[in-house]
């Protein structure tokens, strides 16, 4: 009954509008930057495959077939030129590892911690980097590939999680928006440096690019030796002193004990729970967070996002820029992605999850590509770009982070990187043929995607910000739509608040 009474002293809080005492300190501040810079190896690999599919001679090394249909087919459409399944699956095999990786990261950081399970992951990457960079053969490419993916899938489960427990409550969307933009950093970094490595005579820049991947591998290795794990993490393997104490620290007060109560009282709900797979899928307590999970990722990569970040300067060849003009355009959205995320990190906590949401679906679908002037089209690309990297592009990383309970929270944040990396995966190994079937009309179905996003954000996405984690549900049983399913007698957390109330 100890949880429950802890559970109903949380419950008395809910309506009081003092919020938990504390400041925001260095300490945290480092912490969590450091945290975030697992964002990069995400971001550099996003950038870099692009670019290099777009190099001649990593195409005539191992891709000779699309190295032809470039260098002589002159008949050839402009748009099916690079139309090869061996060469998408070099994209897209990172994020098929990715989906299954996630999945074991769960189990790994419910265990272990967040810290543990980053550090894990960027030692795979690095492997898969040094295995790229010294490729003979495009199996190589490809057994390398898997192997940055399952490290990306380590480090996009455990990294959002984390920056969303150990940020104060009113700084968790401009703290969780920094992994989105490191993603964005690496991206841009990727494309520049493609951009100069394809200068480089001999033809071997390629090995370059794929190589100085270990460069944000080995960041997010050292980071993780300095980061400490969650309160939450702490209180949820049974180490409570240690996670009051820590709680003190980043907090910056010694008077946590509204804060830490509320955590308690979400291991004591946890332990109500079995099996937390097994919940999330049938429990219809969970059903908004799970609908979340799935649907926010699943229009994310449907915007067509990562067709202009995997393959911009693709896309770019195909509306007729040269190879030195396709890369710099991509470096030019690279730069409009990163500043456009900074307006996310520095006003998500300010206007909100839900406005960004909408205001970004919003300026996607106008700016959806339009087969004008090839200018034209990289001026709409940007604008485009700068709409969901302040909008889709880090809300589609926190807000599935912050919305689940401790005792799923794990297994809910795995539901969204399973989803991500699914629908990424798709995209970046159908793209290509869709391009040569479908030209520009492929953008049309794209846009389709955008203005559905964004009326299920109208009507069924409620705003969290300034709203503690541990106190989210109250958010769905205010919903007018999802108190429906917040309310089953079967739960056996509600349940026992139920009787003990009576």
């Amino acid at each position: 009954m100890g949880g429950v009474s802890i559970e109903l002293s949380r419950g008395s809080r809910d309506n009081d509008p003092t919020k938990y005492p504390g400041k925001l300190t260095w300490y945290v501040v480092l912490t969590l930057t450091a945290a975030a810079m697992g964002g990069l190896i995400f971001g550099y690999d996003i950038g870099i495959s692009g670019g290099v599919t777009s190099m001649a001679p990593f195409l005539e090394q191992f891709f000779p077939s699309v190295y032809h249909k470039q260098m002589d087919d002159t008949s050839t459409n402009q748009y099916c030129k690079f139309d090869s399944q061996i060469l998408t699956l070099f994209t897209s095999s990172l994020y098929l590892a990715a989906l299954v990786a996630s999945f074991f990261a769960s189990t790994i950081t419910k265990k272990f911690g967040h810290r543990k399970s980053m550090m894990l992951g960027g030692i795979i990457f690095l492997v898969g980097a040094i295995i790229n960079a010294a490729a003979v053969h495009v199996n190589m490419l490809i057994i390398g590939r898997v192997l940055l993916g399952i490290g990306v899938g380590f480090a996009n489960q455990s990294v959002p999680l984390y920056l969303s427990e150990m940020s104060p409550y009113n700084y968790r969307g401009t703290f969780n928006g920094c992994f989105q933009l490191m993603i964005t950093i690496g991206i841009l970094v990727a494309n520049l440096l493609n951009y100069l490595f394809a200068k480089i005579e001999g033809g071997w820049g390629w090995r370059l690019s794929l190589g100085l991947a270990g460069v944000p591998a080995i960041i997010i290795i050292i980071s993780s030796f300095f980061l400490s794990d969650t309160p939450n993490s702490l209180v949820d393997r049974g180490k409570e002193e240690e996670a009051k104490a820590l709680l003190k620290r980043i907090r910056g007060v010694e008077n946590v004990d509204v804060e830490f109560t509320d955590i308690l009282a979400a291991k004591n709900e946890a332990r109500l729970v079995q099996n937390p797979w097994q919940n999330i899928l049938k429990r219809r307590c969970y059903r908004p967070q799970l609908v979340m999970s799935i649907l926010i990722p699943f229009f994310q990569q449907l915007t067509g996002i990562n067709v202009v970040m995997f393959y911009a300067p693709v896309l770019f060849k195909t509306i007729g820029f040269g190879s030195d003009a396709s890369l710099m355009s991509a470096v030019i959205t690279g730069i409009v992605n990163v500043l456009a995320t900074l307006v996310s990190v520095a006003f998500a906590d300010k206007w909100g999850r839900r406005t960004l949401f909408l205001e970004g679906g919003v300026q996607m679908l106008i700016f959806q590509l339009p087969q004008w002037f090839a200018i034209v089209v990289v001026i709409c690309i940007c604008i485009y770009v700068a709409g969901f990297a302040w909008s889709w592009g880090p809300l589609g990383w926190l807000y599935p982070s912050e919305i689940f309970s401790l005792e799923i929270r794990s297994a809910g944040q795995s539901v969204n990187v399973a989803v991500n990396m699914f629908f990424t995966f798709l995209i970046a190994q159908v793209f290509l043929s869709m391009l040569c079937t479908m030209k520009f009309g492929l953008f049309i179905f794209f846009a389709f995607f955008v203005v559905l996003m964004t009326v299920f954000c109208y009507f069924f996405v409620p705003e969290t910000k300034n709203i503690p984690i541990e106190d989210m549900t109250q958010v769905w049983r205010d919903h007018w739509f999802w108190k429906r399913f917040m309310n089953d007698p079967n739960d056996p957390v509600n349940a026992a608040i139920k009787k003990e109330q009576v």
